[in-house]
């Protein structure tokens, strides 16, 4: 058994889905503390707030599904556009002035004018589309990470509204499950909070009231927002003050198993984010794993290796899909923007304590042997084998895939690419290693480089 916590590690991981939805740093976190309160304040159980601190931690498990659609239907910047959508209301006006602002901006003035008359024309389907696509997909993704039925329901119905105009089901009142009413309650307050402090949250909140949100749900919260709730939302150490919240009498055990199903988990949320990357972390973790075994390492340290691998990509939903499926060159923006996934990827690892080994192994794995990678430009003595061999997996996996811009390239022909760059990007003996794993997978064919 680990010492590590659930709620550490859940809590660390939910700014992962706070940098998908391009909202601020601690945006799960804030809601929970939100949330939290309001539950205590309705007389929540502890195993029903148990549920709850859950719920609000991973409201956003779905998100990064249907990124890649919003960027092909409204031609933009789908971290840019959720962040944004947060503070849209019903008001057609609003809608219509959103749709006109976020649509197709950089983009030929017929393909814009064509993007906007379909949102305009077909605008209720559309949004149906992607609602339901992030809410069936959050579910999904709470029950593979072992959560009860309620959290996995929570999170299905999180943008469902009191008056029955909401979605995926347009349920309305107290049909709508408790966990839910809570979340979007919560998840309002904090758009309208950072963007526009105190006194516009609760504005937004009355505003609401009735419609939006359930009357009773927006009396507790009115009740429990004193000023010391404020204070501690705004400070520092409100990722001390949530994880202080989890209910003390439900405690879950992170084994070894457990630990390997939530980074299975969180690798799925990543290769969500696109349908050019759909499977690659899982693909790379089997690579990983079996050139480790070839390699002679340890059962436990190959296990710990493969979690790398599932996470290596997790600062990838940083990045926004107008950037990661451009068919096209990337301009040195654009470019910039891709980099930055490693910095990511070992600054959500690096929250959890037990991880910090392999924040670093997994942030490490476009640097090269010449020292030409990124994100730190490291040479050869600083890059550990287990980095190498997350690098090795990578490339094959990353060559062989479909691409926007090219097709899958045959193994044969991928090896013959890479062994271009042993000594250079790419350790030797790692790269011997993967295409003898290469020879032990079923249906590939065998390697002459």
């Amino acid at each position: 058994m680990h010492r590590l916590r659930l709620s550490q590690l859940i809590s660390a991981l939910s700014h992962a889905l706070d940098l998908t939805e391009g909202q601020p740093e601690g945006h799960c976190i804030r809601c929970c503390w939100i949330g939290m309160h309001v539950g205590k304040r309705l007389g929540l159980a502890e195993e029903e707030l148990w549920g709850l601190y859950y719920t609000l931690l991973l409201k956003d498990l779905g998100c990064s599904s249907n990124a890649a659609r919003i960027c092909q239907l409204y031609l933009t910047d789908d971290l840019s556009f959720k962040h944004d959508f947060k503070t849209v209301g019903d008001g057609v006006p609003q809608v219509l002035n959103f749709v006109l602002s976020h649509t197709g901006l950089r983009a030929p003035l017929v393909e814009r004018f064509r993007a906007v008359m379909n949102i305009i024309r077909n605008g209720r389907e559309l949004a149906d589309e992607l609602i339901q696509t992030r809410c069936q997909r959050g579910a999904e993704i709470a029950r593979l990470l072992r959560f009860p039925e309620p959290v996995a329901t929570g999170i299905y119905h999180l943008d469902e509204h009191h008056n029955g105009r909401g979605r995926p089901d347009a349920l309305a009142g107290g049909a709508i499950p408790l966990y839910s009413r809570i979340a979007l309650l919560s998840q309002v307050v904090d758009v309208f909070y950072t963007s526009g402090g105190r006194q516009a949250a609760m504005d937004e909140v009355a505003r609401r009231r009735g419609q939006w949100f359930d009357p009773e749900v927006v009396d507790a919260f009115t009740a429990a927002a004193d000023d010391a709730f404020w204070r501690h939302l705004a400070s520092a150490n409100i990722s001390a003050s949530v994880l202080a919240l989890e209910p003390a009498s439900q405690t879950v055990s992170l084994d070894e198993d457990y630990l390997d199903d939530i980074a299975t988990a969180f690798g799925q949320i990543v290769d969500s984010k696109s349908p050019y990357t759909s499977g690659h972390s899982a693909r790379v973790a089997l690579y990983v794993d079996l050139t480790a075994e070839t390699m002679g390492l340890e059962p436990s340290q190959r296990r710990w290796l493969k979690r790398g691998a599932l996470l290596h990509d997790i600062g990838k939903l940083g990045v926004s899909n107008s950037i990661l499926d451009k068919p096209g060159q990337l301009d040195e923006d654009e470019w910039a923007a891709v980099r930055s996934h490693a910095v990511f990827t070992e600054n959500i690892l690096s929250r959890i304590d037990a991880f910090s080994e392999l924040a670093r192994v997994a942030g490490a794995h476009h640097e090269r042997l010449d020292g030409n990678g990124y994100p730190r430009g490291l040479k050869a003595e600083e890059i550990s084998i287990e980095t190498r061999i997350i690098t090795c997996a990578d490339i094959f996996d990353a060559i062989t895939a479909a691409r926007p811009y090219r097709g899958a390239v045959p193994v044969d022909r991928t090896l013959e690419i890479m062994a271009d760059s042993v000594g250079k990007a790419i350790d030797g003996a790692c790269f011997e290693a993967l295409k003898e794993t290469v020879r032990r997978i079923p249906g590939f064919s065998s390697p002459t480089a």
